[in-house]
């Protein structure tokens, strides 16, 4: 089920991919090329790879875990029981989210739509 507004916390919410970040870098890194072609091209890169990860993979929240997807591959469950804290850098203009587990710290770039994001974490991982 894809969705822009919570139903419920036991509905999965798939996020909408959210291209901001590395178009923001590609168009960031075409006047850098004329000006310092080295720091043009790793942004252009990391816009590039960036834009890569968007198109692929893909973002579920279930009613137990956070899930992450390539394609239709599970790459990674994160359960919500583990998760102590979490926080999305940069309101304006969402770049980061943040999250600590029991274990483990994880950074992500905000690639999925930054409302809805927050909407599901709200929703179903309350900040402590």
């Amino acid at each position: 089920m894809t969705s822009s507004i919570l139903r419920n916390s036991t509905a999965t919410v798939e996020l909408k991919p959210s291209y901001n970040i590395p178009v923001v870098l590609v168009i960031v890194a075409i006047p850098l090329l004329l000006v310092q072609p080295w720091v043009g091209i790793v942004f252009a890169l990391l816009g590039l790879f960036l834009l890569f990860q968007t198109v692929s993979l893909r973002v579920q929240f279930t009613a137990t875990d956070f899930d992450l997807y390539r394609g239709n591959k599970l790459l990674r469950r994160f359960p919500y029981r583990e998760w102590q804290n979490w926080r999305i850098f940069w309101d304006v203009f969402p770049v980061l989210f943040y999250f600590k587990e029991v274990n483990s710290i994880h950074f992500l770039p905000i690639l999925f739509d930054p409302k809805t994001l927050k909407a599901c974490l709200e929703e179903r991982c309350p900040r402590i």
